[in-house]
């Protein structure tokens, strides 16, 4: 899916010199929200990224069918330094308001599980409904435009790009972090930002695999593949209840993905294999019912067999059921009600599907999305240290964002 305007005009207008109102570095889902907010506006708008293809994160996200959005967005399903900030702009630009906008494209959608909302055919169609909203309020979006420099200007921002001079009133940030670097990613936006005088927090990948090593990793490595529906994952007072994937390197699933966002190396992280059941209860009603039975057998009927056979080759010691006291059962049942996992860090930003940290909050405007130290330079979406949870929140914050600054850059 190439986009419209792919760079045949710049060489003809002036030389290779382009003035426009706003210029947006980045066309993912901020960017392109925030074109499309303030073209509508009437701003002479230009889009640049150096990708090939506009909203390239969105037609891979979902497995294809975009998570657009997640029905109970709220501010607590965000990490940030200033868990206030998202606030304003989340209740500004809400989940029914892009809905609407899908509706209006008639893209049919289903909600999958908690909320999340998926497109029933192709992420394709958000992105082509976002760029038909571009062509509708008159944006122009250059691919395969790289930025080269940035410098501020008495009139605002001059940009030197791989297409020539942009000069533009306001700049907005839309670059994204560092996470898929396959996909494009990179620090841009962190160096425009260092450049500009703001302070960037510390960057790490989030929703990401965790891995294994040494003796940890050799207790699971021949269990790739093997997959719990429902476990529940918790650092702390934060825990999650979604499925795990045991992988070659560690641990995947939903879980996983959720709770590394929280994890940072040495934590303690614990796994409920059996979330719905106090195991040691169970356990000690299975010796009564199956006296005979070995645990590895039990433990089988509600784990994956070879998940069952690994724990008691390791750690529990198979047999028979009734040879058990009731104190080693309770011993048991607490363990596998609270499985420690020695993570020893993250598949990184390869695979990683946001980035944690970022610009920082306190020298932006919460509603406006605008700098505090340079008049019209604005940072949206995955830069700015807002990371959502899995499962749409992290598109509703570039809807969100994107709207915000569009309707005032």
């Amino acid at each position: 899916m190439d986009n419209a305007h792919c760079g045949t005009t710049w060489s003809e207008q002036n030389g290779g010199r382009v003035k426009v109102d706003v210029v947006i570095i980045g066309a993912g889902a901020a960017g392109l929200m925030c074109a499309i907010a303030a073209g509508e506006r009437g701003r002479r708008v230009l889009l640049v990224d150096h990708a090939n293809k506009a909203g390239k994160k969105i037609l891979m996200s979902g497995g294809g069918r975009c998570n657009f959005t997640n029905l109970g967005v709220t501010p607590d399903h965000y990490l940030s330094a200033n868990p206030h900030f998202s606030k304003s702009a989340l209740a500004r630009y809400t989940p029914g308001d892009f809905i609407a906008l899908v509706e209006e494209h008639r893209i049919a959608y289903h909600e999958k599980e908690l909320g999340q909302l998926f497109c029933d055919d192709s992420s394709k169609q958000i992105v082509r409904m976002l760029l038909d909203e571009c062509a509708a309020a008159g944006v122009t979006v250059e691919t395969r435009c790289g930025v080269q420099a940035v410098r501020k200007t008495p009139q605002g921002f001059s940009l030197t790009t791989t297409r020539g001079e942009v000069n533009a009133e306001s700049l907005v940030v839309a670059s994204g972090g560092l996470s898929i670097p396959s996909m494009g990613a990179s620090g841009l936006g962190y160096e425009l930002a260092r450049q500009f005088g703001h302070n960037v927090l510390a960057t790490r990948p989030g929703l990401v695999p965790l891995t294994l090593s040494g003796k940890h990793q050799e207790h699971y490595r021949d269990l790739a593949g093997v997959a719990l529906p429902v476990v529940q994952a918790s650092v702390g007072k934060q825990s999650f209840r979604a499925a795990l994937l045991f992988t070659h390197r560690g641990i995947s699933g939903p879980s996983v993905l959720q709770i590394s966002s929280y994890w940072q190396p040495g934590d303690d992280l614990r796994i409920d294999l059996l979330p719905d059941q106090d195991a040691a209860i169970w356990l000690t009603q299975q010796r009564l019912a199956r006296p005979v039975a070995e645990l590895k057998t039990v433990l089988a009927d509600r784990l994956p067999k070879r998940l069952a056979q690994r724990l008691c080759e390791q750690w529990f010691e198979s047999r028979p059921m009734r040879q058990y006291r009731e104190a080693e059962l309770v011993e048991i049942g607490g363990q596998i009600n609270a499985w420690s996992v020695t993570a020893s860090g993250t598949e990184g930003y390869r695979t990683a599907e946001v980035t944690l940290g970022g610009v920082d909050t306190d020298e932006l405007s919460s509603s406006s999305m605008q700098s505090k130290r340079v008049p019209g330079l604005y940072f949206i979406g995955e830069v700015v240290d807002v990371t959502g949870w899995l499962g749409g929140y992290n598109f509703q914050w570039a809807w969100a964002s994107g709207q915000a600054a569009g309707e005032v850059a």
